[in-house]
């Protein structure tokens, strides 16, 4: 089991986390991890397009020349779909992009890309970025930069932890995510991975829960 630092605002030393194997030592299975980030992005449509058949469009119904003699093709309506302003065949119609994924491959897949980003030293555990009571987002980057200096920073706070949220919630270079919030792809959009304390207690009793329920399912 590999432990890392607990660093406080300042960037010393605060104590050790361990980083639990399954979780931070898993497998990386890059198909599984493909798969649960295309149904999260498909969940995250709205499916709300939608073209005017024939029937939908205003107009059209008087029968713009007779049926026979003029030497053109008959035509029925100006709304037909070869005509401008005319409606659309086999277009976009409101749908469900969700794609049903289950629980176990979620959690597989997180422990993935939460053990790739560890590998490579790039997850971090802090024990505050803000000191006192009052939200301070220039000193809160501050504190932030001492722990990592990557472009791009996942940061899962406690939801709790007001102070925390209202200081970084704006800075461009932070996502901010409560840690049952914690998904696949924010941890792959992103450089570094930064938990407070708090977060990380429970992104490893619920991860370890779903080890848990797997093995047993897979023992039944």
């Amino acid at each position: 089991m590999t432990s890392i630092d607990v660093l406080d605002a300042s960037g010393s030393k605060a104590g050790t986390v361990d980083l639990p194997e399954d979780i931070f030592g898993a497998k990386v299975n890059i198909p599984l991890i493909h798969q649960v980030v295309v149904a999260q992005l498909a969940a995250r449509r709205q499916g709300t397009h939608k073209a005017k058949t024939r029937g939908e469009v205003r107009g059209g119904g008087k029968k713009p020349y007779r049926q026979k003699g003029t030497g053109r093709a008959r035509q029925g309506s100006t709304r037909a779909p070869q005509f401008t302003g005319g409606g659309v065949v086999h277009g976009p119609v409101p749908r469900d992009y969700s794609q049903r994924t289950p629980k176990k491959m979620k959690v597989a897949a997180l422990r993935g890309a939460l053990s790739d980003r560890a590998s490579g030293g790039r997850v971090h555990v802090v024990s505050g970025l803000v000191t006192g009571e009052t939200p301070k987002t220039k000193a809160a980057l501050e504190a932030l930069r001492k722990i990592t200096q990557s472009r791009t920073v996942l940061l899962v706070v406690d939801e709790a932890d007001e102070l925390t949220w209202l200081s970084l919630r704006n800075a461009p270079e932070v996502h901010l995510l409560d840690s049952g919030q914690l998904n696949t792809y924010d941890v792959l959009c992103h450089d570094d991975v930064v938990f407070t304390q708090e977060a990380y207690d429970q992104v490893v009793a619920r991860l370890s829960a779903g080890s848990a329920n797997s093995s047993e399912g897979a023992d039944a």
